[in-house]
């Protein structure tokens, strides 16, 4: 998992609960670690939590716990919105009431990190690297968690002259061959950095559906998809989750994803049926064509991190 996306969401879900406590100490008496007067449940000096830990165990975890899914009752507030009646809550963040709800930036990315946390639960993933011209022999190394990669064995004949980008994939495909833990590794770090490109990708093809629109601006389009991004990172994380009880069937699930997209673009943006479905539609291509070359720069950007001897 990427450092950077882990420590932000990390951040983001700390963020959420960083409130005074039943066992918070008194304002005024002295920080446990600067002796410094608390004005509020964190020191503002050095920045500790200004809290009695002489607690049990038991208790230390159940208010751990609690803290985690109270999310000071904003969570609770934010995802049944997203579910069941986002262009509500996309509106409501754009007209100012924010407060009363989780930040979109900081919602996503805690979904981000659910997605790749439950991606590879019960599926077996083949990416194959055949290049043109060669026999389509393919040879499967096994990287864990289901997921394998195909190399065409020709193509790994050193005896061969290549040159240039045919020699460059050669080499690191050895490499891979050799070692492919750390080609998962790598597509796993550069994996999250790419993924947050799919926000202003987004928001750019919405900027190029709604060019007409005037007083709708391109950070208005960047709330909606992160709230849209959101829910299908939730809803692909649903699908992880339940493919290994219920296998192919969990694909039922996806049919949620383009109603929601409907209602959503169709409640926030105010426009007809016929053209809701007709941006859907340019922006489904547009899409499917940016996640391409996302893609196949995660592919390559982490095929360049191997390092190659000899």
């Amino acid at each position: 998992m990427s450092s950077e996306v882990e420590a932000a969401a990390a951040d983001g879900v700390l963020g959420l609960f960083r409130r005074s406590t039943k066992h918070s100490l008194p304002l005024g008496s002295p920080c446990p670690n600067c002796a410094t007067a608390l004005q509020g449940p964190w020191c503002h000096a050095c920045g500790q939590r200004a809290e009695d830990f002489h607690r049990s165990v038991l208790q230390l975890a159940a208010e751990s716990l609690e803290g985690l899914f109270e999310f000071d009752g904003r969570f609770w507030r934010t995802l049944p919105k997203l579910v069941l009646h986002p262009a509500t809550l996309t509106k409501a963040y754009l007209e100012g009431h924010r407060a009363p709800q989780v930040p979109p930036f900081r919602i996503f990315l805690i979904v981000l990190v659910l997605v790749f946390a439950t991606h590879g639960i019960g599926r077996n993933e083949t990416v194959n690297f055949v290049l043109p011209g060669q026999a389509q022999t393919v040879q499967a190394t096994n990287l864990g968690d289901g997921f394998k990669i195909g190399v065409d064995k020709s193509d790994l004949d050193l005896k061969k002259k290549r040159t240039g980008i045919d020699r460059w994939l050669v080499d690191r495909l050895q490499v891979v061959l050799k070692d492919p833990g750390e080609f998962k590794r790598a597509l796993g770090e550069w994996g999250h950095r790419l993924a947050v490109l799919f926000l202003p990708m987004a928001a750019g093809i919405l900027g190029l559906l709604f060019i007409n629109r005037r007083k709708i601006y391109l950070f208005d389009h960047l709330i909606f998809s992160m709230h849209s991004l959101s829910f299908q990172g939730l809803l692909l994380t649903a699908s992880y989750l339940v493919t290994p009880l219920v296998g192919m069937s969990s694909r039922i699930l996806w049919l949620a994803a383009p109603v929601h997209l409907f209602i959503h673009m169709r409640g926030v943006y105010a426009s007809g049926v016929f053209m809701t479905l007709l941006r859907m539609a340019v922006l489904f291509a547009l899409s499917l064509i940016g996640f391409m070359l996302i893609l196949s720069a995660l592919f390559f950007i982490s095929l360049s991190t191997l390092k190659v001897h000899g």
